[in-house]
């Protein structure tokens, strides 16, 4: 019985052509290589996904309790035509994005969570993404949502996205943006860089091990950090409260 029943809670995820992996040198000088991870990889993501869950900075918290939901759905069998890249330098994890397909011509991005900040590893993931939707599984447009100002400013600004506002987005039902053909290859030459094929010693270096990584974002030590998440950005909130407990109000 149980396993009759998995057949039909188990999605058949369509045929599409894997993510070919590529490289890219970074403005510090390392090579980062975007590639796609199997299932039997999940479980070494999670674990440093898991973190982030309790850092408020830019929404970390609620990007990365998401993204673990996605890639456990993934790992478990209960989402139907995801993918996962990570990207890696030295084998280090330095950033995670996944998505799926909604339709044979439209694609769904999910997230795109980097773990090192400073040297547009998010941006270069991003635009790696969209590659893989528009130019090796031929789709003609990606719905994006953002759910921080840099996610706002890195993608419906920077790639000039389309309205799609009749269109409820799978992250939360909020209305979608989409990233077309035309829009992506309007910003092919400024924000889509990488080279293939991957050198084999550096392809078996990120193959090796999802090794964790070394400067993950954590949460501030203070928290007007948070407060300015929140949109407050001279912190008031919190420097009335603690002017209060203070005995300073």
């Amino acid at each position: 019985m149980a396993v009759d029943l998995e057949k039909i809670l188990r999605p058949v995820d369509n045929p599409v052509p894997p993510f070919p992996p590529k490289y890219m040198m970074l403005a510090g000088g390392e090579e980062m290589v975007i590639r796609q991870v199997t299932r039997d990889e999940i479980p070494d993501i999670l674990q440093h996904v898991e973190p982030l869950i309790h850092v408020e900075r830019d929404y970390y918290d609620v990007v990365a309790a998401r993204l673990y939901s996605e890639l456990l759905a993934y790992y478990r069998y209960r989402v139907q035509d995801e993918y996962v890249l990570v990207a890696q330098i030295n084998g280090e994890l330095v950033a995670v994005v996944n998505g799926r397909l909604l339709s044979k011509d439209v694609g769904m991005s999910y997230h795109t969570v980097a773990l090192r900040r400073g040297l547009r590893v998010g941006a270069h993931a991003f635009a790696t993404k969209m590659e893989y939707h528009i130019d090796i599984i031929g789709q003609k447009e990606v719905l994006v949502v953002a759910e921080s100002p840099i996610g706002f400013r890195r993608w419906m600004i920077e790639y000039e996205l389309e309205k799609r506002f009749h269109i409820a987005h799978e992250l939360g039902g909020v209305p979608s943006w989409a990233l077309t053909k035309e829009l992506f290859n309007r910003a092919r030459e400024t924000l889509v860089v990488g080279r293939r094929p991957v050198p084999q010693h550096l392809l078996e270096k990120a193959q090796a091990a999802i090794l964790p990584p070394t400067d993950p974002p954590k949460a501030p030590v203070d928290l007007l950090a948070a407060t300015r998440s929140l949109y407050d950005s001279t912190g008031t909130a919190l420097m009335s409260q603690r002017w209060k407990q203070e005995g300073k109000a």
